[in-house]
């Protein structure tokens, strides 16, 4: 879920909440709040656990409500997870370290620490995009069996997408949600769902139900959308395309900024095609 900011740059609590319930309201089975979507980086401890207070007050009894809590300072990373834990997080997301590249062990010692952390699921996550690390299936599996809390996977490495012993893998992008689910994945933690959420659940729901053609027509429908919501770094665009349709505001915390016009008319013109949008006259 995107983090909503006021004009002042705040942090919006009650734009917050109404993204919150209109998610919940439009497919999304759960929420995460404070991920990379969320603009994580630059959101400090107390933000993030206001958003979760929130976020959680708002749908907790009708969506799951996961806080990231991963960062590359283990210490941080245990006390934020204890933090979130104990405000009422449903799980937690742990991203890999970022930046100072630990090596394996570093990595099973790290998410050990972090899944001690705590009495709730770990959903590890694996973006080397973003963290330059990449942990391959064998060791994703080696963590999940030293872990017993350490449930899930959102795999964001699409060329390493398969599925994982011990582990529910999680689609990390919007292009390989269906392969996800092809595989018997669960679903994904995704950003296109902020605005074709509706149709996302269709497509899950069709796989659960066995109708995988209609599952691949709707997903087929959806990726332009899908690429729509990558023209620039995450997530102005879906911040962008949440604005157009009158949902959040757009702004962003630097070192992110808006959309230029170019990356605006790209983002109209995928939401005007798919029927979200009324073509603007000129």
């Amino acid at each position: 879920m995107v983090t909503p900011f006021a004009e002042d740059g705040a942090v919006d609590v009650e734009a917050a909440r109404r993204l919150a319930r209109h998610l919940a309201e439009h497919g999304s089975h759960g929420l995460v709040v404070a991920g990379t979507t969320g603009e994580s980086p630059t959101l400090a401890d107390e933000e993030k656990l206001e958003l979760l207070r929130a976020v959680k007050d708002e749908v907790g009894g009708e969506a799951t409500v996961i806080c990231g809590t991963g960062t590359n300072d283990t210490r941080h990373s245990v006390e934020l997870t204890a933090a979130a834990s104990a405000a009422g997080a449903d799980a937690v997301l742990v991203v890999t370290p970022y930046y100072n590249k630990p090596n394996p062990a570093g990595l099973r010692a790290h998410f050990g620490a972090v899944a001690g952390a705590t009495d709730r699921p770990v959903v590890l996550y694996n973006i080397p995009s973003r963290c330059v690390v990449n942990m391959d299936p064998d060791l994703l599996a080696e963590i999940a069996a030293e872990n017993e809390n350490v449930v899930a996977v959102k795999q964001a490495n699409n060329d390493e997408l398969g599925p994982i012993e011990g582990l529910d893998v999680l689609a990390g992008n919007d292009d390989i949600f269906l392969r996800a689910l092809e595989i018997g994945g669960p679903g994904g933690i995704l950003v296109a769902s902020h605005v074709v959420g509706d149709e996302m659940r269709e497509i899950h729901d069709a796989v659960a139900g066995g109708d995988l053609d209609r599952a691949r027509e709707l997903n087929a429908r959806l990726e332009s959308v899908y690429e729509a919501m990558a023209v620039t770094a995450n997530p102005i665009p879906v911040k962008t395309a949440l604005e157009m349709l009158g949902l959040a505001a757009s702004r962003v915390r630097l070192p992110m900024v808006e959309a230029d016009d170019g990356q605006r008319a790209a983002i109209r013109m995928a939401l005007e095609a798919h029927g979200l949008l009324t073509p603007l006259t000129h």
